[in-house]
């Protein structure tokens, strides 16, 4: 399965987590939930887990877009 790129994070002084997209933001984290997905980012693959926590993961559409022709190999 193809890894999702592009999201990076921003830890703000107040505890806010920004998360952002290719330069979009994608989600904004406060308070327990922050502190959360801070602990569960250091200790897995910050890119799955950014995805994961943004919405951004598994719309259901990627066994269509194998079989598309495009994308055979």
């Amino acid at each position: 399965m193809p890894r999702p790129f592009g999201f990076t994070y921003a830890h703000r002084p107040d505890g806010t987590v920004t998360i952002t997209h290719q330069g979009r933001a994608a989600g904004t984290l406060r308070g327990e939930r922050a502190a959360k997905f801070l602990g569960e980012v250091e200790s897995g693959d910050a890119q799955l887990v950014m995805a994961r926590w943004t919405g951004a993961y598994k719309h259901g559409n990627e066994r269509a877009a194998r079989q598309h022709p495009r994308n055979r190999r």
